[in-house]
């Protein structure tokens, strides 16, 4: 299916709402119903029809059949936001006494599950290395149900074999879940590569003005279906049709909004691999990233995120070049507009910074839509007052 056929028609049938270009926002909570019988049906299957937004909404499912299409995926679900679309995924395919194996330093409220909340019910988790297919061999147990990817992560840009994951996870009859936040569907598609649940944050690239929340989920039409009468109607986390409408928006530029961040992004890192006061950086794009091969083979491209590691001795320089920059905003996530960045050290107690611990002195950066030269002489700035 285009690419331009999905982000401009798919699903837009727009003979039903007065021939708008744009679709209308269905801001309706719930839906009537002619007959008794209508009504009767709808009970029971509300996944096939309209009953009550809390399950499906009209502006919803336009965003719901366009991010499948993209994912190459029979069906989604979307989410307020990316935390209730993992939640969801992984509470759907768990049961007391399961065990996950999980990438090691997945997203914060991953972990947050895995370590805090599945306990509770019996659930275990094993972290491992992913970027060796035979870490996953090692890890599996008999009671292994799922396996949790996160490729490239927020951070390094580990990146997992997802074919030969999926392969072993199919041999294995092990659910396999991945966060696809960082490449989008654009990018990446984990589907096609046989993985069996595709998450990405909509928060990020696919809304792209930082001004909504969502997540995607993505899959084959029986799971998806099952996640829809159960995790994703009780927990009532679905995405709002404004919110939804808003995504939507996003999705029209998003192609052209990527090629832009990408390029501007080969030019602040190839600027921050000659600089005196940059020890390295880390973007899986880069030939000296250790796993390029293995990136430029599963990924179409790498976009606005990298991490890059300061020469400093004392957190006050890191601190100093941070709080110098005059056109990035010291903020979390990525994807939008705005340039971003984010200092390691901000979650590191001050009495416990070490020089000698790279982690220490990373900067993670997002490269937004401004000119890539306006970026850069800002660093620039900020650099000589370090």
């Amino acid at each position: 299916m285009d690419l331009s056929y999905i982000i401009n028609e798919l699903a837009e049938d727009r003979e039903q709402y007065f021939n708008a270009i744009a679709p209308p926002i269905m801001q309706s909570s719930n839906f009537a119903f002619k007959t008794v019988d209508e009504m009767r049906k709808a009970f029971a299957d509300e996944y096939s029809t309209y009953l009550y937004s809390r399950g499906r909404n009209p502006t919803v499912d336009i965003l719901r059949t366009k991010l499948a299409a993209l994912d190459g995926a029979e069906d989604c679900l979307v989410f307020n936001n990316g935390a209730a679309a993992t939640f969801a995924a992984v509470l759907a395919n768990v049961k007391s006494g399961d065990h996950i194996v999980c990438v090691n330093k997945p997203y914060t409220w991953t972990q947050k599950l895995c370590n805090d909340i599945l306990p509770r019910f019996n659930v275990s988790t094993t972290y491992i290395d992913g970027t060796k297919i035979e870490n996953f061999e090692r890890a599996i147990l008999p009671n292994t149900s799922l396996i949790y990817l996160e490729s490239p992560n927020s951070w390094e840009y580990q990146l997992q074999d997802l074919k030969a994951v999926a392969a072993l996870a199919q041999s294995e009859n092990i659910v396999t879940i991945i966060d696809n936040s960082y490449c989008t569907p654009i990018y990446q598609k984990p589907i096609e590569m046989g993985i069996d649940l595709a998450m990405q944050t909509a928060t990020k690239y696919i809304s792209g003005h930082s001004d909504t929340l969502g997540g995607v989920l993505s899959g084959k039409k029986e799971m998806i279906e099952r996640i829809f009468n159960s995790e994703y109607m009780n927990i009532g986390s679905g995405i709002q049709p404004f919110n939804a409408w808003l995504l939507i928006r996003g999705l029209r530029t998003l192609p052209a909004r990527l090629d832009r961040i990408t390029a501007s992004t080969q030019k602040v890192v190839a600027y921050l691999k000659q600089h005196p006061k940059v020890e390295s950086v880390i973007f899986p794009f880069d030939e000296s990233f250790p796993q390029y091969t293995l990136a430029k083979q599963q990924m179409k491209g790498a976009c606005g995120l990298l991490t890059f590691i300061i020469k400093a001795d004392r957190m006050q320089q890191i601190e100093t070049f941070c709080e110098s920059l005059q056109h990035f905003f010291m903020a979390v996530s990525w994807g939008g507009h705005e340039s971003l960045i984010i200092p390691k050290c901000s979650g590191i107690n001050p009495a416990e910074f070490d020089a000698s611990n790279r982690e220490h002195r990373m900067l993670r950066l997002y490269v937004g839509l401004e000119d890539a030269d306006y970026l850069i002489n800002d660093m620039e700035q900020a650099f000589k007052k370090v």
